[in-house]
């Protein structure tokens, strides 16, 4: 599965919206490897007016990953824009502070989210904040 983790440094999540990080790193995680592929630099831009969950920003980040096979998107914060990013993506809520973290629990939490991807426009998001 290709997993984008929204991210400020690469380290750690942070606590605010999914479409607010400052990058994505996108890696390659299956049931026996973990691969970074690259950060994506999050080019979209609020109006300076800021309207909370704009349309506009959803389908800013969809262009984003275009082309980029993602499949899953994680974060510690989505806002109401996650109505329909989980259209084209799992959307999962993550309580850990470190994104090495955050793999592990993909990792471990495969099968489900293949089983969520397989849902389509149907999928609904996995909270992981109590796993």
């Amino acid at each position: 599965m290709r997993v984008a983790f929204a991210t400020d440094n690469g380290k750690t999540f942070m606590d605010r919206h999914f479409g607010d990080a400052e990058f994505y790193d996108m890696y390659e995680i299956d049931k026996d490897n973990i691969e970074y592929i690259k950060r994506i630099v999050n080019t979209t831009e609020d109006d300076d007016e800021h309207i909370h969950a704009d349309p506009k920003k959803a389908k800013g980040l969809a262009e984003l990953f275009k082309g980029e096979n993602i499949q899953v998107l994680v974060s510690k914060v989505f806002g109401p824009n996650i109505q329909g990013m989980k259209k084209k993506f799992v959307c999962i809520l993550m309580n850990e502070e470190s994104i090495e973290a955050g793999i592990k629990k993909i990792k471990e939490s495969l099968n489900n989210i293949e089983i969520e991807w397989d849902k389509g426009e149907t999928r609904t998001y996995l909270n992981f904040k109590d796993i």
